[in-house]
């Protein structure tokens, strides 16, 4: 498993947020947040060449 380095108030930030939403470590806490900002730019690429087209269509504006 690879390893990140985080600033320690970053890590201290991320601690707490973990805790509050109830995960179960830092660990899991940065594991979900890298997943969802991955497909967040993921679906972002894709979405761009598809939308342009409908837009050229006139489906969308």
């Amino acid at each position: 498993m690879a390893k990140i380095k985080l600033d320690d108030s970053l890590y201290e930030r991320a601690q707490r947020a973990a805790q509050i939403a109830g995960y179960s470590g830092v660990e899991e806490f940065v594991a979900h947040c890298v997943e969802n900002e991955i497909k967040r730019l993921k679906t972002d690429e894709t979405e761009g060449p598809v939308a342009d087209q409908l837009r050229g269509l006139g489906y969308i504006e």
